[in-house]
């Protein structure tokens, strides 16, 4: 899961992607807000919109709190 800060229409949301192991966007969802229930929602939605995943794999940036 990947996540941006993007101005759309001249206001600010969370750009949450799930992306597959190639980095190939799978599934992605804008938010208002940054917690745990918009990076469940994505997972969710990806989910039942693709399948459930193997494996999940992440790396430890400063910013994954939620994980």
């Amino acid at each position: 899961m990947d996540e941006s800060y993007v101005k759309i229409k001249g206001k600010w949301v969370y750009w949450y992607r799930a992306v597959d192991k190639f980095g190939d966007t799978i599934d992605f969802m804008l938010s208002e807000q940054r917690d745990e229930t918009a990076a469940t929602a994505l997972f969710k939605q990806a989910i039942n919109n693709n399948g459930f995943p193997i494996r999940l794999s992440w790396t430890k940036a400063e910013q994954t709190t939620l994980v």
